[in-house]
């Protein structure tokens, strides 16, 4: 009886096996992301049949796509942070950014947070919670965390009363000569050597034939190998795209259980639809509110790899060949760097602020019909792109691996272009032809995917499970299962 039962449980495991193929094949007509979709679907089908609950340490898809309970912790933690900077409020970069916004919360939460970062010159946030305790350490002259003080510290604080149930180290925060000692610990990666390479190819092709040919290429391949050989000196991985947590399993060769794709997340309370506030922003800047007028809005750092000179030169064609979009038509720039001159030198259509504080960015993303970011940088997921998206407002980036297989899934929700000035320039003119009408339906999409992915509140919950996860002895209580 016993082997009938288990004949007929390999079966119906088999025949799930089959739809989950099946889901899988459409990869051929379809993008990768509408397959892992569908894959991730079928997964949660196969569990739900056969009543089991899901070994989230295995599970393959970004844990964002889980539901986990708002309710207090039953486990409260002490979490060690390393990261090379802790960053003023509404004045970090992404992965400063996600720092700030993912312990902040755990603290509040009321889980124990001990930070290790490099001390500041500057003024610095006083948290009025009194479970954030600060480790501060001299840079080194490149910057970094010096790796024996803060070991020397991370060790005086793990020897206390109370040793840490998790280690989180922001990229190489706490560098691998140390990592490898540290068996509850998970590292996040904002990106890694190999998504790298495709950058630089991009940068060599868009090389002038004035500019001296880099070996970036060459040193990149090095560093990869380089990468793959110290990455398993951690004993947990979390990529912030699917993309980069395919490349972790497959290419640096991480075994599955020990990588968890955890998307990043912004803050839902902050970046969300509000017209009064785009309307006042447009007054205060001189905008004009006509509903003839299409406003596209760019925001970041001005530079090179963030694509400014290919954009730049995209506008510079299409205002000097078309009249009618420099009168029908704006673009907005909120952002700071050595091309911002440059796009003040196109002409009234094109308006340049400067860098905006966390709240004023928001009042901008309300002003604007549609966020264009034109980066070359092939890294991890821009929090613009989500700020944007939870605001509801429709995007177009360029067709790099983590933002098309994480963010921009399809034309329903934005578009996409390859990094050239002419796909740039046929990008931009089709969504002029389409009008405001097609923008805001692709924002109201663009705005439900983020609201189901992108906010802090899931990628704080994923966190927080993963960390009590890993906490947990041998991975033998149930906080590592979940249950569809």
């Amino acid at each position: 009886m016993a082997k009938d039962r288990l004949s007929i449980f390999s079966f119906q495991h088999f025949c799930y096996v089959i739809i989950i193929l099946s889901f899988c094949s459409v990869i051929i007509s379809l993008s990768w992301s509408h397959c892992c979709s569908q894959c991730h679907a079928a997964y949660q089908v196969i569990a739900q049949k056969q009543n089991q609950p899901i070994n989230l340490l295995s599970y393959p898809f970004a844990w964002n796509r889980l539901m986990f309970s708002s309710e207090p912790p039953s486990k409260l933690l002490k979490i060690a942070l390393f990261v090379k900077k802790w960053p003023q409020k509404s004045h970090a970069g992404g992965l400063e950014r996600h720092a700030l916004t993912l312990h902040l919360a755990l603290a509040k939460r009321g889980h124990e947070l001990h930070i290790f970062t490099t001390s500041t010159n500057s003024s610095f946030t006083n948290y009025s919670t009194n479970n954030v305790h600060f480790h501060f350490s001299k840079p080194t002259p490149a910057g970094y965390l010096d790796q024996a003080s803060v070991w020397e510290q991370f060790q005086a604080q793990n020897s206390s009363s109370k040793p840490f149930d998790i280690v989180h180290t922001e990229s190489v925060g706490l560098r691998y000569t140390r990592s490898r000692h540290v068996t509850n610990l998970a590292v996040t990666w904002h990106g890694i050597a190999y998504e790298t390479i495709h950058s630089d190819i991009i940068q060599e092709l868009l090389r002038s034939p004035q500019e001296p040919q880099t070996k970036a290429l060459n040193e990149r391949a090095m560093k990869v190998v380089e990468e793959v050989k110290f990455f398993p000196n951690y004993a947990h991985h979390v990529p912030t795209s699917d993309h980069a947590g395919d490349i972790l399993k497959r290419v640096y060769m991480i075994p599955e259980e020990r990588v968890h794709i955890i998307l990043n997340g912004v803050d839902q309370d902050v970046f969300k639809p509000d017209f009064p506030k785009g309307k006042e922003f447009k007054k205060r800047h001189g905008i004009p509110d006509s509903k003839s007028l299409l406003v596209i809005g760019l925001a970041g750092r001005l530079v090179k790899d963030k694509g400014h000179p290919l954009m730049f030169e995209a506008l510079k064609q299409i205002i000097a060949e078309n009249s009618t979009f420099q009168e029908s038509s704006m673009v907005v720039v909120a952002g700071d760097g050595p091309w911002g001159a440059r796009y003040r030198d196109l002409g009234a259509s094109v308006l340049v602020l400067g860098p905006l504080e966390q709240a004023e960015l928001a009042s901008f993303y309300n002003a604007i019909d549609i966020f264009v970011n034109p980066t070359l940088r092939a890294q991890g997921l821009d929090h613009t792109l989500l700020e944007a998206m939870l605001t509801g407002k429709p995007v177009m980036a360029t067709r790099l691996a983590s933002i098309v297989g994480s963010v921009i899934v399809g034309n329903e929700m934005g578009y996409t272009f390859s990094p050239t000035v002419s796909a740039l320039k046929k990008a931009i003119y089709e969504l002029w032809v389409g009008g405001r009408e097609v923008l805001e339906k692709k924002g109201q999409v663009a705005m439900q995917r983020g609201l189901q992915l992108f906010t802090a509140t899931k990628m704080v919950a994923a966190y927080e499970r993963l960390f009590v996860c890993i906490s947990s002895a041998k991975h033998e209580d149930h906080f590592c299962e979940y249950q569809p």
